[in-house]
């Protein structure tokens, strides 16, 4: 498990987040740029190594009925692809990218060459995207995962 000042140092390494601190000692984090009402990606920070990152807009994350994921035990790396996954699930959407996903729930892949892709739910299908051209379409979540794993793309 990582500290809390190891924690603080991946969260704090993303300058367009804004730090509050909260009682207890704790720490919010916000995203000011955030397109939605939601505007805390971290929210209580607690020096005893426990917080939650929001997620409610992201899919692969155990969460709560708040769209929080609990971080106690994440890794360095997990932690900074969460809050960067968070992030941009808050950010404005290009036009580009609204026309395709809408108000879906999307998760973004990255690649061979930093090349990104979209994967999102519609229809009960699962739909993979490079900027505005469907890639793939898929009849579940888990045939996109593997097809997304085979091309060399991680979760961001």
């Amino acid at each position: 498990m990582l500290s809390f000042e190891e924690k603080r140092a991946v969260v704090e390494s993303f300058p367009e987040l804004e730090r509050k601190n909260v009682s207890l000692g704790r720490i919010n984090y916000h995203y000011e740029k955030s397109a939605h009402d939601k505007k805390i990606v971290v929210y209580h920070l607690h020096p005893n190594g426990n917080g939650f990152i929001y997620a409610g807009l992201l899919y692969g994350y155990d969460q709560d009925d708040k769209g929080l994921v609990n971080i106690r035990d994440f890794s360095k790396e997990q932690l900074h692809a969460i809050i960067e996954a968070s992030i941009r699930s808050l950010s404005p959407r290009t036009t580009e990218e609204q026309a395709i996903i809408g108000d879906a729930k999307e998760e973004r892949w990255i690649g061979p060459d930093n090349h990104t892709l979209v994967l999102l739910e519609e229809d009960e299908m699962w739909y993979v995207y490079s900027g505005l051209h469907l890639e793939s379409a898929f009849a579940t979540y888990d045939e996109a995962i593997e097809y997304l794993h085979d091309e060399g793309f991680s979760r961001m």
